[in-house]
């Protein structure tokens, strides 16, 4: 069921909860948590590597994941850990796990697990994921926690990779025990996760992720409950219900007592927390399904909500749902940022949720309360049939949207005035208008096609969050100005729900969106003060842009590409790798200004989020990245040795 092999003694015991992880300050010579604190700042204090030397950065080693799973080319989100001078990372569609040497690359040991072909192949995110946990309890007992595709969790021996006994069964505990069902709905194939766990204390918290909501077959799902496990034995601790229990607070929110079949409103992104506070920090997602929600009327708590629960008990402290009764897939798709600021004067302890319509919501992390005003106004309301409508959604008044928000006009494609015309042709099928713009039927009466969204569905921001300077208060979020178009057809024969997704699309030549860019953007923002320093594209206009519309290249200007920015920050630079969609190249940028210190060639597109950490006096920065056509690789940069 499982392999595994040993390579040597590990170096220095830790202590259960060191000072790097209790505060919101980064990471410094390791990396020892998916965002290299519990906050998720990706921030490091090194600083061996800086604006003079930059330049000189170079391969030291590639790792490659050829090997791992029947399908080798599968792209590779992983952020790897570094701890007691050893690395660590998933790899391949079973989610292998690997201990590496940092020096040089070389497998130390390696642990996967046999699920089973129909519990591997049913579920909703076979993919490598995004990495794992680390637990010890201060005296030798040093764990690695992955989640499994198939919804297994297992505890591995830091040292050895062997599983650990006392834990769930021989090592591996099946999530799917103890986990809440809906009649008629199996938990093989509909619940899966594709994030680590988060290790708090002695409790690990684990969240869930589905298969995508655009066209389910059923509006009755798996709810994404939210449970704390013991991190020696994996008994369960507690259970948070994100779609609460008739009589549970929040229930009253689901109208018709839509709440005893809805599902989703998992936590399928990294979940952050406070050790100081006990406090750990959920980011749901939306109900099902993601653009008709007419089987669940009302606001629907806790769903597209940012929720605070006591970390040893899963007792609600606080909510703030970001968006009510979500009918555009902008579910919470990123970390939540921990970080301390000084607001007017006054120190705060704040919690920053980057989502996918634009918005950055900051509230304090103790109370929930809005670090800035944060107003309910008056949103469009729709004409599909059995639709439930919010008649106002929140906005932040600080920060400022991060990227673009409702389509107009003015958001078109306008190189040349005939460009602009086709793209006003291409839009005039749909319908259009501000933020929050309803999806609407395919065969409309009024003769339209569907709904234009900017953002995207998929955002705006996505599950490559963002990075925070731990010192400066400063956030850099990656997104993507792409549309949406969201109709609806009936559900028919492939689904029990009234309306699910059609389609559309509007290109106006492969590649070439009717928006303007540019398309890929990384932003600054001050949250000491709520504004933002700087914005620049990210990565620069691909060359089949001009060719594809057939324009002189010096018309285009910089669009940046879509895609976003894989971001780490550290004490002098921040580092942007340009995304699945960009060229194989990381950027290294004056994190002050946006201006460019230097560009370094990788053997691939960024994939991951990258970490460093200092090893025998060398600092190193480890990316995943994704070669063309071949298999999904770990590369590690240093300066010349």
């Amino acid at each position: 069921m499982v392999r595994s092999s040993s390579f040597r003694l590990a170096a220095l015991l830790l202590i259960a909860l060191p000072a790097a992880t209790t505060a919101q300050q980064g990471a410094s010579g390791e990396w020892r948590i998916y965002g290299g604190d519990p906050g998720h700042t990706f921030y490091s204090s090194l600083d061996q590597i800086n604006a003079q030397n930059a330049q000189t950065l170079e391969v030291a080693w590639r790792w490659s994941a050829r090997n791992f799973g029947t399908n080798p080319l599968a792209e590779s989100q992983t952020t790897p850990l570094y701890i007691n001078g050893t690395l660590y990372a998933t790899a391949g569609i079973r989610r292998s796990v690997v201990a590496i040497d940092p020096s040089t690359g070389e497998t130390l040991w390696m642990w996967r697990m046999d699920e089973g072909q129909e519990r591997l192949a049913d579920a909703p995110r076979v993919n490598p994921g995004r990495g794992l946990a680390y637990w010890s309890d201060g005296r030798g007992d040093d764990r690695i926690y992955v989640i499994t595709p198939g919804y297994h969790m297992a505890a591995l021996d830091a040292e050895t990779g062997v599983p650990v006994p006392g834990f769930g069964t021989n090592g591996v505990l099946d999530l799917n025990d103890n986990h809440r069902t809906r009649d008629g709905i199996s938990l093989i194939g509909t619940i899966g996760a594709s994030s680590p766990p988060a290790v708090i204390g002695d409790v690990v918290v684990v969240g869930s992720a589905h298969h995508v909501g655009m066209r389910p077959p059923s509006m009755t799902n798996t709810p994404g409950d939210v449970r704390g496990f013991d991190a020696r034995t994996g008994r369960v601790v507690w259970t948070f219900h994100t779609i609460p229990e008739p009589g549970e607070f929040g229930s009253d929110t689901w109208l018709e007592d839509s709440n005893a079949y809805s599902g989703n409103a998992a936590v399928w992104a990294q979940i952050a927390w406070d050790a100081d506070l006990g406090i750990v920090y959920l980011p749901t997602e939306a109900a099902t399904g993601d653009y008709y929600g007419g089987h669940r009327p009302g606001t629907n708590l806790f769903s597209t909500s940012l929720v605070a629960l006591d970390a040893s008990t899963g007792e609600r402290k606080w909510h703030y749902q970001t968006i009510h009764h979500d009918i555009w897939d902008w579910d919470h798709p990123t970390h939540p940022i921990l970080a301390n600021v000084t607001v007017a004067g006054r120190p705060r302890q704040i919690v920053a949720q980057i989502t996918k319509q634009g918005f950055v919501f900051v509230l304090d992390r103790v109370t929930g309360e809005p670090i800035w005003p944060i107003e309910e106004r008056p949103v469009p309301q729709g004409d599909v049939p059995g639709e439930w409508y919010s008649p106002t959604q929140p906005f932040p008044t600080k920060p400022a949207p991060f990227d673009r928000q409702g389509f107009s006009e003015a958001d078109l494609i306008d190189f040349t005035p005939e460009i602009k015309e086709r793209a006003r042709e291409i839009a005039s099928a749909y319908r259009w208008g501000p933020l929050y713009s309803p999806p609407s039927l395919q065969a409309a009466a009024d003769g339209t096609r569907g709904t234009i969204t900017l953002p995207a569905s998929t955002g705006g921001a996505n599950w490559e969050g963002g990075a925070i300077d731990a010192v400066t208060g400063i956030l850099y979020v990656p997104s993507v100005t792409a549309l949406s178009f969201l109709s609806l057809v009936e559900g028919g024969e492939q689904s029990d729900m009234r309306y699910i997704a059609g389609g559309g699309r509007g290109q106006l030549a492969p590649g070439v969106s009717i928006v303007r860019p540019p398309w890929g953007r990384i932003t600054a923002i001050d949250l000491n003060t709520g504004e933002h320093v700087w914005m620049r594209p990210n990565g620069e206009t691909p060359s089949y842009v001009a060719e594809r519309l057939s324009i002189d290249p010096s018309l285009v200007g910089n669009t940046g590409v879509q895609s976003r920015a894989n971001l780490m920050v550290t004490s002098t630079l921040l580092f942007a790798g340009e995304g699945t969609n960009g060229t194989p190249r990381m950027w290294v940028l004056d994190k002050a200004t946006g201006n460019t210190v230097a560009q370094i060639e990788l053997p691939g597109t960024t994939s991951g989020k990258p970490m460093t950490f200092m090893h025998e006096g060398t600092q190193y920065v480890v990316v995943s990245v994704s070669p063309d056509g071949e298999a999904a690789e770990l590369v590690a940069l240093t300066l010349p040795q």
